[in-house]
This record gives C-alpha cells, sequence and structure tokens, in this order.
C-alpha cells in the first residue's frame, strides 16, 4: 500500500526535523526544544549552516575581484595538504605535505570562474613489488563559484529558463559571504591526477608468484616446475627410500628363480 501524506512527510529526515518538537543530538539522543535542522553538503563535507572560516588556507576572498564581468585576479598560495589526500591505500599526499598552488580569479555573470594548478609530492608503493615510491603531482582544475542571487545552477534568477535547460545536471557551489573554500575542488583534482595502479617502473618485473622476492633483484631466479603428478615421488627422492625400494624390487626375481628350479 502506498504511503500516505503524513508517512511520507515524516519519512524524509529534514522535513521530520522541522516538524517534531526535538532536537535531535549527533550522539542520537534527544533534546526538548525547537530548532532549525542542520542540512549537511556532501560536497564541501559539512554542514551548510556551518559558514566558512576565512583563516583557513583553503579558503579565497573574492571580495577584491569584484563584480566586474572579465574582472581578473591572480593567486599564490603555499598549503599544507589536509588529511586523506588522494586514493585511499594505493597513493596520496601525505598530511602536512607542502601544495603549491597557482590560482586565477575571474568574475563573470553569475559567479566567480577559479581556474587553477596543484602541485605537490605523492607517495604511495609498487602494486607489483610492493616498494616504497614517490610522484610529481601535477593537477589542474576548473570551478564555478556562483552568486547568492543565482539558484541551484549558478544561473541568475532573472535569467531566461528556457537558457537553462541545457545545465540542470549541473552542480554549482555558491559563494559564502564572498568566500569559497577549495578543498573539495582540490580533492577531486587530486585523485583524477593521481594514477589508479602506481608502479616503480613501467618495466618492474614484480614478486615471485612462489616465494614473493622481489624479482629485479634477482633476473636469474626461477623454480622448477614439478608436474603434480610426480610430486609424492620427488619427496622420496630425498629421503633415499626410492632406492631402497628399487633394491628389494631387484632381489625378488633372484628368489622366484631358485624357487622355479
Amino acid at each position: 500500500m502506498a504511503a500516505g501524506p503524513v508517512s511520507w512527510l515524516f519519512g524524509r529526515p529534514y522535513l521530520r526535523d522541522l516538524c517534531c518538537p526535538f532536537r535531535w543530538s549527533p550522539d542520537g539522543s534527544r533534546r526538548g526544544g525547537t530548532t532549525f535542522p542542520v542540512f549537511s553538503d556532501p560536497k564541501a563535507g559539512r554542514a551548510l549552516n556551518a559558514r566558512l572560516d576565512h583563516r583557513n588556507p583553503l579558503v579565497f576572498d573574492t571580495h577584491e575581484l569584484g563584480r566586474r564581468p572579465g574582472a581578473l585576479q591572480r593567486l599564490s598560495r603555499s598549503v599544507a595538504a589536509p588529511k586523506d589526500l588522494g586514493i585511499d591505500g594505493v597513493i596520496g599526499v601525505p598530511e602536512g605535505t607542502p601544495v603549491e598552488l597557482q590560482l586565477r580569479l575571474e568574475s563573470v555573470m553569475d559567479g566567480v570562474l577559479v581556474t587553477g594548478t596543484a602541485r605537490s609530492t605523492a607517495k604511495g608503493e609498487c602494486v607489483r613489488c610492493l616498494e616504497p615510491l614517490e610522484r610529481e603531482l601535477e593537477a589542474d582544475f576548473q570551478e564555478m563559484f556562483s552568486y547568492p542571487e543565482a539558484d541551484d545552477r549558478g544561473r541568475s534568477k532573472k535569467a531566461d529558463p528556457a537558457d537553462s535547460a541545457d545545465d540542470e545536471d549541473e552542480e554549482i557551489t555558491p559563494l559564502e559571504d564572498g568566500l569559497f573554500d577549495l578543498e573539495p575542488v582540490l580533492r577531486d583534482a587530486v585523485v583524477l591526477a593521481l594514477p589508479m595502479q602506481p608502479v616503480c617502473r613501467e618495466d618492474c618485473a614484480g614478486l615471485c608468484s612462489e616465494c614473493g622476492i622481489r624479482l629485479d633483484d634477482e633476473p636469474g631466479h626461477h623454480h622448477d616446475a614439478v608436474d603434480a603428478r610426480w610430486a609424492a615421488l620427488q619427496g622420496l627422492v630425498g629421503t633415499g627410500q626410492v632406492g631402497e625400494k628399487d633394491n628389494v624390487d631387484g632381489a625378488e626375481p633372484g628368489v622366484d628363480e631358485k624357487q622355479e628350479k
């Protein structure tokens, strides 16, 4: 049976928070009193009602740029890499490593277009031989940050809706008091610039599948292939049991000859 209007309403967490006279704490406990719900922004990784901190090195101010279309501003900044910058468990920029940013801010009709490059050193391990490796990282990115009066697609609210039909799937982050947070953009750019399967050398031979030794350290390393059907006999050769059995087998014909005579 389809859910009624009431169940549908209370099935939405954000609508439930608006209607219920309780405030839910992060630990799951319920507190009395009416409050506004806190919506989270998965792209920014923070609550929407949390204001940007201008002291954050990855937060940039656009007030100096102004709103005149065509205005340009170039910025250079060295920041410490945030935690978990890269591909988890494969390769990434260690936390605290310097990241050099070169940014170009351009004022357009509906916001600020940010184009830039991030340079740093990524560390990981070779997927073939598991040896540590380092790679010079250069990640390019471009992001549009819309003005507050722009709609969800970054278009001006005064614009013709027909003009924005092609941009329905675009997601543009709004400016907050003239500030924008570059960290989500930086994370996406770094992941795209890093190799999914890093290797120390293109011709890395990897590890021996039998004993795990690094093949580049011993180029002639190999194991003699043994037919599985003869594996049991190979074990007997080392103990000498095969030779003893041959001697016994060789004596039996002589005994049989005497018995025949």
